[in-house]
């Protein structure tokens, strides 16, 4: 009962303190409530990724649709076939179908199955087909819009996705028979290597969190222990003052949970209309776990209490005043070493990660915590040890030193969660870094000499002479390395057992071939056998079907069967023998090449377009004219962009929650430090008033509020590379990989000292608030 009724005596101060009391208890519920929102994402990412993989799953064919042979026509199939494309950057992302009975099946989040020339949208590219930044792409999609796609059938509320109709789609233009869509069965499982990142991630950002609303309960310290020294006049022990201050904070960090609730419910409306790095949520997947909820509910006001009693034990509340202890008994360094050396021990006795093994999280995740935190009770005493062997300097210098020599525990507090990010993001950065090139693949492409390539399954060598020559013509293109491409076989009799002899027949002009093989001299008219370099093997098949002097077959389908129409062509005596050059792909074309002069197009019955462009990109919007002219020649033509470099998705997926978390954390800090730094000026108002009455110059009181930030940050970032870096070593080593980057800690020490000044800038309105006269008055 005595301790009910010594909390219930400090919820009543703080409800009922007047002016003062309730803005110490704003700022904590502030600050509590930024942490317990950032606790609630957090715990609502699970949700949110596994109902975003449920509607992608929803939306892929079902297993039995996989294989075409296996699939009859019937009442209910579709024919579909792919017409994803990209407009300014953004991935656009949709089907062209048409019903082969009367009731086909419908895709998730489509009431109706779309007529020919009608198209259901999502909403974000209905809206931008329907304003003039869509204009481009209205041209790629000439649809009518009769329906929209619902939530259930979009990942993001921002993604671009379409179905359009069609009434000529056929097998041969490549469509593709669907029976049905798929039942949302998850992704693949991560790889360990990945795994090892996520745990890492989730520790990186959270920590700070914690420890900034352990920072938060203790704002306006100074006068509630002014407060408690009055209770102390009237009778009050040292143990019931130490519960009514739990009480006090019991109270603010309540307010700050339901705050924080408040925060997440309003924000996550928002959140919809937020996009980073072209990733989005719908307000429905940010829902935590009710287990996560109802410990964010339970942990946070417990923490409150136990970090205010553990407080009050470096405080002596006296009837007179009040002491703190920390002066007399310097911080002892043997405990704060310890726990992150057991922490760097827990990791190194885990082992080493194998690509097969299943991870065990717990170890992982309790060793970086263990580390973390070590470094965060090891800065309060690094920064009390570097600030007394200060001495002299100018007197802003000479001012936040000294203040800081008084209590330094403040200031550790507020730049504890900066410490813990950046030692946190250092070492993620180092673990990216050291297995990025196991997610990395170099592709052999080659840029500069194209930056696109289009590939369409329109049959007919005129079709695809057509095609050539539109990309030609189309606006900012400067080169078209284009060929009608088609199988042809040695003619004649083979038995099952035998493989017919088979190679490709390649129709461009000079300047195409040139750029595909090492020819020299070329005339319209000329043919050439094209040798692969260094395989003499592969040359000799080559040589099996192009025969010089000799007919060969030009068939009529790529799965080409004995007895099909096909069309004989004889290969030139004269034509001469090449070797293959790598094309802008990367890749070598080998088997005959003929100009347009020897072999015409129009006689091929069947072929593929493929063409390697090269733009100026001087040109505006250059790309989507490429794709414009693609999609009016053919919806279903591929159009890829050339690069060096390929990533892994899921990798590039963990690497984008990396930065979205981090961007967070950041804010986080960044509000921690500002509000850490306003209730200690305000802490400091009559002060600040004296120096100014006695002719204190305000800019010097301004630099020293700097200084005053700088000298524990500059400190807490020493400490968070040291940390990093041997934290990251240490991971590194696990996943069996090693450092090839150790100065990776420069672009976060330089964010450090980014919000150093913005906090200053953003303190500076109430600093000059706080040196007015006024701040004398007392009552």
């Amino acid at each position: 009962m005595t301790w009910l009724r010594d909390l219930g005596l400090g919820i009543r101060f703080a409800a009922a303190g007047g002016r003062e009391g309730w803005a110490r208890t704003a700022l904590t519920a502030v600050g509590v409530g930024l942490g317990v929102a950032m606790l609630l994402v957090a715990s609502s990412v699970p949700h949110l990724l596994e109902q975003r993989s449920v509607r992608t799953q929803a939306r892929e064919e079902a297993p039995v649709s996989r294989n075409d042979d296996a699939v009859p026509k019937s009442d209910t199939t579709v024919l579909r076939i792919s017409t994803a494309t990209e407009y300014r950057g953004s991935a656009v992302e949709g089907f062209l179908m048409r019903a082969e009975g009367a009731r086909p099946v419908l895709p998730p989040g489509v009431a109706a199955f779309p007529g020919p020339r009608e198209m259901a949208a999502s909403p974000a590219l209905r809206d931008l087909l329907a304003s003039p930044r869509g204009a481009l792409l209205k041209e790629r999609l000439p649809y009518r819009i009769t329906s929209t796609i619902a939530d259930a059938g979009l990942r993001s509320p921002n993604e671009l996705y379409f179905y359009a109709g069609s009434d000529s789609l056929t097998r041969a233009d490549g469509g593709h028979r669907l029976a049905g869509y798929g039942d949302g069965t998850g992704d693949s499982p991560l790889s360990p290597v990945l795994v090892v990142l996520v745990i890492m991630i989730c520790v990186v950002l959270l920590a700070p969190v914690a420890i900034f609303i352990a920072t938060a309960v203790r704002f306006g310290g100074d006068r509630r222990d002014r407060r408690l020294a009055a209770l102390r006049l009237v009778g009050t022990d040292i143990r019931a003052t130490r519960r009514i201050a739990a009480g006090e904070a019991l109270f603010g960090s309540v307010l700050g949970l339901l705050a924080g609730v408040v925060f997440f419910l309003v924000g996550r409306r928002f959140v919809g209309h937020i996009e980073v790095w072209n990733h989005s949520a719908f307000p429905s997947d940010l829902a935590p776990a009710a287990w996560a909820a109802a410990l964010i509910a339970v942990a946070v006001p417990l923490s409150a209490v136990l970090v205010t009693l553990v407080a009050m034990r470096s405080v002596v509340v006296e009837p007179l005043g009040v002491a703190r202890d920390s002066g007399s008994r310097r911080r002892r360094l043997r405990w704060r070493l310890l726990i992150p050396v057991v922490g760097l021990a827990v990791l190194g006795l885990t082992g080493r990660v194998d690509e097969f093994t299943p991870v065990d999280p717990y170890p992982i995740a309790g060793g970086a915590v263990l580390v973390l935190f070590g470094l965060a009770l090891l800065l309060p005493w690094l920064i009390e040890a570097c600030v007394n062997r200060l001495r002299g300097g100018p007197l802003p210098w000479q001012l936040a030193v000294r203040r800081l020599q008084l209590n330094s525990g403040a200031a550790s507090r507020a730049v504890s969660g900066i410490t813990v990010a950046v030692a946190g993001a250092v070492a993620l950065q180092m673990l990216f870094a050291a297995v990025g090139d196991e997610f990395e693949t170099m592709t052999g492409q080659d840029p500069s000499r194209a930056q696109f390539h289009t590939f369409s399954e329109k049959v007919g060598g005129d079709a695809a002479t057509r095609t050539i020559k539109a990309f030609r013509a189309t606006e900012g293109v400067e080169r078209v390395i284009g060929t009608v491409d088609t199988y042809v076989t040695r003619p004649g009799t083979y038995s099952e057992d035998e493989v017919t002899p088979t190679t490709t027949l390649s129709i461009g002009d000079c300047a195409t071939l040139k750029e595909l093989a090492e020819i020299g001299f070329c005339k319209e008219g000329d043919v050439f056998v094209v040798h692969p370099a260094n395989d003499k093997e592969l040359s000799d098949w080559v040589d099996e079907t192009a025969r010089k002097g000799e007919e060969i077959e030009l068939n009529p389908t790529l799965d080409w069967k004995p007895g099909a129409k096909s069309v004989l062509w004889t290969l030139p005596a004269d034509a001469r023998t090449v070797t293959a050059a790598r094309n802008p792909l990367g890749e070598e074309n080998y088997g005959i090449m003929a100009t347009v002069g020897a072999v015409d197009p129009r006689i091929l019955p069947s072929a593929q377009t493929i063409a390697q462009i090269k733009v100026d990109k001087g040109v505006k919007d250059v790309a989507e004219h490429v794709r414009n002219t693609a999609a009016r020649i053919d919806p279903g033509m591929r159009v890829g962009t050339l690069t060096s470099v390929t990533r892994d998705r899921q990798y590039a997926s963990v690497q984008t929650g990396l930065r979205f978390g981090a961007a967070a954390t950041l804010l986080l800090i960044a509000a921690s430090m500002l509000v850490s730094q306003l209730e200690q000026l305000r802490e400091r108002k009559r002060l600040l008033a004296v120096l100014v009455a006695f002719g204190t110059r305000r800019v010097t009181l301004a630099w020293s509020v700097l200084w005053q930030t700088a000298v524990p940050v500059v400190i807490g970032l020493l400490v968070a590379t040291a940390g990093g870096l041997g934290l990251g070593a240490v991971m590194t080593w696990m996943l069996a990989k090693t450092v090839t980057r150790w100065w990776l800690f420069l672009p976060m020490a330089g964010a450090g000292g980014v919000l150093v000044v913005a906090v200053t800038l953003l303190s500076l309105p109430l600093l000059w608030r706080l040196m007015r006269p006024d701040g004398l008055r007392t009552e």
